[in-house]
C-alpha cells in the first residue's frame, strides 16, 4: 500500500517505473512564421513535458529514432510510456525510397564518336548462349583438373603418321585416341555417361560422344554414337566426317543434342586448363589442354615429360567428387597406357 502522494504509476497495468520529475520548461521565443498543425493523433509538445516520459520510453525512442514528443501518451496523468514509442513508430508514415533510375539502353549509350559495326547474332549462337546460360544456372557446376604422361601417345601418334598409307592410319590424332580412351573408360563408370532428368537419372547402355566443333556459324557438337564399339580407326574416320559436315553446314540436326558425354579439345590453342560448360542434360564434360614440359625424378634423376591437361567439368547433382575424380584417375591412366588399351 503507497503512502499517501506517492507515485504508484509503475505498479499499475501497462505502466512504467516513476520517472523523475521533469525540469520547468523555459519559455519558448516566439516563432518568426506559423507552426505547422501537429500531426493527427500526436500530443502537443508541451502536453508531454509536462506530463512526462518514462526512462524506458524515452530509451527506446532512442533506440529507435524517435522524438517522444510526438507520441500519445497513455499512461498515468498523459503520460509517455513505452507502448507509446512503439505506437507512434508504427504510425508514422512509411518513406518510400526513391526508384533507381532504369539503366540505360546500350543502344542509347553514346558512343564518343567511335566507329563501330552492329552484328547480328547468328541462330547458332543465340541457340548457344541460351544453352550455356541455362546450363550454368541450373546446374551445381563444378570442374576438376588433372594431366597424364603423354610421352606413349605422343609416340604412337609419330608411328601412325610414318606408317603405310594402305594402312589407313595415318589420319589418327591426338584427339581421336582420347575419343576412343573415354569411350572404353566411361563404361566402367554409368553416372558419367547418363543424363540428368529432374527426378531420375538416364544411363546409357552405349557411348555416344559429342564432340565440339569450332564452325564458321559457331560451336557445333555432333554426335559419335556407339562409341565404345568401334576401334579407333572407325573412331578416327566419322569424327573426322561428322567434323566436315559440320564446317560445311550440312550436319543433320538430329546428332547435335543426341550425345551422353562431351569432348572438347582446345590444346591445339595452347590452352593449359579451362572450365568446359555441360551441355544439358548431359551431367559431364571433358576439356582436353596442351601438353607442357614437366620435371620429375625418377630413380634420383630429373626428367623432363610432357603432361597433358584435363579438365573435367560435373553435375554434382548427380554425381559427388570421388567418383568424378575417379574417372579422370582411370582416364589418365588409360591415355598413358594407349598402346596397352588399343590392343586389348
Amino acid at each position: 500500500i503507497g503512502s499517501p502522494g506517492e507515485d504508484v504509476s509503475g505498479l499499475m497495468p501497462g505502466g512504467d517505473a516513476p520517472a523523475q520529475a521533469p525540469e520547468a520548461p523555459e519559455a519558448a521565443p516566439e516563432p518568426a512564421v506559423p507552426q505547422a498543425a501537429a500531426a493527427p493523433g500526436a500530443a502537443p509538445a508541451a502536453t508531454v513535458l509536462s506530463a512526462g516520459v518514462s526512462p524506458r520510453a524515452r530509451a527506446t525512442a532512442h533506440r529507435l529514432g524517435l522524438d517522444p514528443a510526438q507520441a500519445h501518451g497513455t499512461g498515468p496523468n498523459g503520460r509517455v510510456i513505452e507502448r507509446d514509442i512503439f505506437a507512434a513508430r508504427d504510425a508514422a508514415p512509411v518513406v518510400q525510397a526513391a526508384k533507381a533510375a532504369p539503366a540505360p539502353d546500350m543502344a542509347d549509350r553514346p558512343t564518343g564518336g567511335m566507329d563501330y559495326e552492329e552484328v547480328k547474332l547468328s541462330k547458332v549462337r543465340k541457340a548457344t548462349a541460351k544453352a550455356m546460360q541455362e546450363s550454368l544456372a541450373n546446374m551445381a557446376q563444378l570442374t576438376h583438373q588433372s594431366s597424364f604422361d603423354a610421352t606413349k601417345m605422343l609416340a604412337l601418334r609419330a608411328q601412325f603418321k610414318a606408317a603405310p598409307e594402305e594402312l589407313g592410319l595415318v589420319g589418327i590424332t591426338i584427339n581421336d585416341m582420347i575419343l576412343f580412351a573415354v569411350s572404353r573408360v566411361l563404361k566402367r563408370h554409368p553416372d558419367l555417361n547418363a543424363h540428368h532428368m529432374g527426378e531420375t537419372m538416364r544411363r546409357f547402355a552405349h557411348v555416344h560422344l559429342g564432340i565440339a566443333v569450332d564452325t564458321p556459324r559457331g560451336l557445333l557438337v555432333p554426335t559419335l554414337f556407339d562409341a565404345d564399339t568401334k576401334s579407333l580407326a572407325q573412331v578416327s574416320r566419322e569424327a573426322r566426317q561428322l567434323g566436315k559436315d559440320a564446317q560445311g553446314g550440312s550436319i543433320n540436326p538430329d546428332i547435335l543434342s543426341a550425345g551422353s558425354f562431351t569432348v572438347s579439345n582446345l590444346g591445339a590453342l595452347g590452352i593449359e586448363m579451362f572450365t568446359p560448360i555441360i551441355n544439358p542434360p548431359q551431367v559431364a564434360i571433358l576439356g582436353v589442354n596442351c601438353t607442357v614440359d614437366r620435371v620429375r625424378v625418377v630413380d634420383g634423376q630429373v626428367t623432363v615429360y610432357p603432361a597433358m591437361g584435363l579438365s573435367l567439368t560435373y553435375d554434382h547433382r548427380a554425381v559427388d567428387g570421388a567418383p568424378a575424380s575417379r574417372f579422370l584417375k582411370d582416364l589418365a591412366k588409360a591415355l598413358e597406357n594407349i598402346d596397352i588399351l588399343i590392343a586389348d
